[in-house]
């Protein structure tokens, strides 16, 4: 009997629910960093340090993961990975000592998240879709911030009203829900169900190559670090992991808390960044399969350096018309980035690209590792965060020329129109 709905989209609502999934811990450290603080006495730049870890691993696995999931297949390496993030929040809540926190939360769950980053978004969206390649990475890459959406209200309330244990408990419960369903449903390739990718005719044996991990993963590297645009877009996209997951995921909420907002209020706000994110994430997807990715990436960097110019002059105790102001425009770019800056790197990098890609984004994670361990460091050494805001401002005026600066190739238009089209459905 023939689907009527090609199995690609299944594989990219399951590759949606799994990223939702993991995406509970994203959540927690912002939520989490004042009642640590306040239990344990660990100081915002110890925790942050810890942060830095986890987002350093997040970005340093995806490329490796690429690597596994070519060698063993996508099932595999999805239930793993969320078996470590629910090892690392479920053991959290018995540990006595900051090193613990390091190796929990910045090691398992560190390894864990990042088998499920955007390289994971790149492997489904190159093997699975020909056609519409840009809205399904943009709808993938909004799962994050739509699990940021659902957790963060929760795990905040439940942090007020039964402790933090308690919300960390849900983050670990929600990561084993999920594992069933991607070990049931998730495929490796088109061919394995004896079809074509989305928008192809052909059915395509995929082309294994018999190397290691490691070898596979740094072969990617090598290849990428060849190439000028590599390390433009390296660059570029380092500076947006610092003023996204770095900076504001990780410090948003105590910041706001100096300026007297409740942390339940900041949470909300932090979660409506992930409403937004979705509505920009998947038009950013829509908009890279029709306007120059460069443009939309100028534009991005540019708005985003003029929103965190301005946060330092308008946090207060509530949430003014212009905190709402800030709230709706940082959500709509938050990780808009993501769809263009992969769009180009397949224009450049063909079929490599979700394990070059992985390197790309591993220099998205040291930025946000720098940002998250450098502004908790300003925050105990000045007592403020205007100074981690500003400095961050600067740096998006910087991404936006080096993403203008980014040539352009037609890798990806000139395969398209070697195919056939296939209907929709």
């Amino acid at each position: 009997m023939k689907l009527r709905i090609h199995y690609a989209w299944v594989i990219a609502g399951v590759a949606f629910l799994t990223i939702l999934g993991a995406a509970g811990f994203r959540s927690v450290p912002g939520v989490l960093m004042d009642p640590l603080h306040h239990e344990f006495g660990w100081s915002h730049g110890t925790i942050g340090a810890a942060m830095s870890v986890n987002m350093a691993l997040y970005g340093l696995t995806a490329p490796f993961a690429a690597a596994l999931m070519d060698k063993f297949g996508i099932r595999p390496v999805v239930t793993a990975a969320l078996a470590l993030i629910a090892a690392g929040t479920g053991l959290a809540v018995v540990m006595t000592a900051s090193w613990q926190l390091v190796l929990l939360w910045g090691v398992l769950v560190g390894l864990g998240t990042g088998a499920l980053s955007t390289a994971f978004v790149a492997t489904i969206a190159t093997r699975w879709f020909v056609q519409r390649r840009g809205l399904v990475t943009g709808v993938l890459t909004a799962a994050s911030a739509t699990g940021q959406l659902i957790f963060l209200p929760i795990v905040a309330a439940l942090a007020d009203a039964h402790g933090w244990r308690t919300s960390v408990l849900v983050v670990t419960a929600v990561a084993l829900a999920v594992v069933p369903v991607a070990g049931l449903l998730l495929r490796s390739w088109p061919s394995d169900m004896g079809m074509a990718a989305f928008g192809s005719t052909e059915v395509t044996a995929p082309v294994r190559e018999d190397r290691g991990m490691a070898r596979a993963a740094l072969s990617g590297l090598a290849l990428g670090a060849r190439r000028p645009v590599f390390w433009l877009l390296a660059a570029s996209f380092a500076i947006c992991g610092a003023t996204t997951n770095g900076l504001l995921q990780t410090h948003f909420i105590p910041a706001a808390g100096d300026h007297g907002m409740p942390a339940t209020t900041a949470a909300s706000l932090l979660a409506l960044v992930g409403v937004f994110d979705v509505v920009g994430t998947i038009a950013s997807g829509w908009l890279t399969d029709r306007v120059d990715p460069r443009i939309l990436l100028v534009i991005y960097y540019l708005g985003r350096g003029i929103a965190l110019a301005g946060l330092p002059s308008i946090l207060g105790a509530t949430a003014t018309p212009s905190v709402w102001v800030f709230i709706l425009f940082y959500g709509l770019d938050w990780v808009a980035t993501v769809p263009p800056t992969m769009a180009l790197a397949r224009e450049q990098f063909g079929d490599a690209t979700p394990v070059v890609f992985g390197w790309i984004f591993a220099a998205h994670q040291l930025g946000a590792a720098v940002a998250a361990f450098g502004a908790g460091a300003i925050r105990d050494a000045s007592g403020g965060y205007d100074p981690a805001f500003y400095t961050a401002a600067v740096l998006c005026v910087v991404a936006g020329f080096l993403c203008w600066a980014v040539p352009r190739q037609c890798v990806m238009r000139e395969e398209s129109s070697a195919r056939t089209p296939s209907p929709i459905g």
